[in-house]
C-alpha cells in the first residue's frame, strides 16, 4: 500500500484509493499510516477521534470504523488471494497495526532520506547534503494532512513532521551556502522571511546570503525588519547571535565570506 500524507491524504492498494470519504475513518488510517508497522493502541485512536468526551459507544464505533477501512482495503485487494485485509489492517491485542512495505509512506521516506543528508552535513558533505535534503523536501505536496481533520494526537504528529521539515530546509540553505549558491537561494529565502517574519535562522541565512552576493545594505534592512517585529510582536531584542551577525555585516567582517569546499 503506498501512502502519502505529506499534503493531501492518499492511500492506494494495487492502484485502488482506499481513502474513506467520512472524517473520523481518515482520521484513523492517517494515524495507522504515520505509526505504520507500530501498534496504536485503542486508548489512543480513541483519543485522537473524540478527545476527553469519549462516548459509551466508542469501542462499537471504533471497530465499525476499523471494519470500513478493512472493506475498501479489501476491495482494492480483490484478486489477490495471497491477501486479506486483515493482513494489512492487523489486529494486535489492544490496538490495530497498519502493515506496509518499506518505503510505502512518504513520511517515513522524508524521515530516512532526511537522516542520510543531516549525516552527509555533519560529515562536510555539502554537495550530497544539498542533494539529499532537497530530494526529501520534494516528497511535499503541501501542508502534511491538509484534508484531514485532526485530534489532539494527529494534531502533535503532524507538528513533528512540520518541524522536521523547517529543520530540514534549513539545513539545506546551510549547505547551499557553504556550497557558495549564496545568489541563487536569495529569492527562495526571500519568500521564507516573508512567510516567517520572526524566525531568526532563516533571517540569518538571508543577511549572509545577501550579504556574500554584494547587497550588504538589504541584509541590513532584512535584519531591521526583523527586530522590528519581534519588539512589536513579543517585546524582544534579535538573539545575541543575530545581533553579532548584524555587527558583523556593518563592519564588513571578512568571516563572512566563507571559503567554498571544493567538490569531489
Amino acid at each position: 500500500m503506498e501512502i502519502n500524507v505529506l499534503g493531501p491524504l492518499t492511500a492506494r492498494e494495487n492502484g485502488v484509493s482506499v481513502v474513506p470519504t467520512a472524517a473520523k475513518p481518515r482520521q484513523i488510517l492517517s494515524l495507522l499510516a504515520l505509526q505504520a508497522d507500530r501498534v496504536v493502541t485503542v486508548a489512543t485512536l480513541m483519543e485522537e477521534i473524540w478527545g476527553e468526551d469519549i462516548p459509551r459507544s466508542a469501542a462499537t464505533t471504533l471497530q465499525t470504523y476499523i471494519l470500513q477501512l478493512r472493506r475498501k482495503i479489501a476491495a482494492a485487494l480483490d484478486g489477490d488471494p495471497s491477501r486479506q485485509a486483515k493482513d494489512v489492517l492487523v489486529t494486535q491485542h489492544g490496538g490495530y497495526l497498519l502493515q506496509v512495505q518499506p518505503g510505502q509512506v512518504d513520511a517515513h521516506e522524508f524521515t530516512r532520506v532526511t537522516a542520510s543528508g543531516r549525516a552527509a552535513h555533519e560529515a562536510g558533505d555539502y554537495h550530497a547534503a544539498s542533494e539529499l535534503l532537497g530530494q526529501a523536501l520534494k516528497m511535499w505536496r503541501g501542508n502534511a494532512l491538509v484534508d484531514v481533520r485532526v485530534g489532539t494526537v494527529l494534531e502533535l504528529e503532524v507538528l513533528r513532521v512540520e518541524e522536521d521539515r523547517m529543520a530540514a530546509l534549513e539545513r539545506r540553505i546551510d549547505a547551499d551556502l557553504k556550497l557558495g549558491r549564496h545568489t541563487e537561494i536569495v529569492p527562495e529565502l526571500r519568500v521564507l522571511v516573508a512567510r516567517h517574519p520572526m524566525h531568526e535562522n532563516f533571517c540569518a541565512q538571508l543577511m549572509t546570503a545577501l550579504h556574500r552576493s554584494g547587497s550588504a545594505w538589504r541584509a541590513l534592512e532584512a535584519y531591521q525588519r526583523l527586530r522590528v517585529t519581534l519588539v512589536d510582536e513579543l517585546g524582544l531584542e534579535p538573539s545575541a547571535r543575530l545581533q553579532q551577525l548584524h555587527q558583523a555585516v556593518l563592519s564588513a567582517d571578512p568571516a563572512l565570506d566563507v571559503q567554498v569546499p571544493a567538490s569531489g
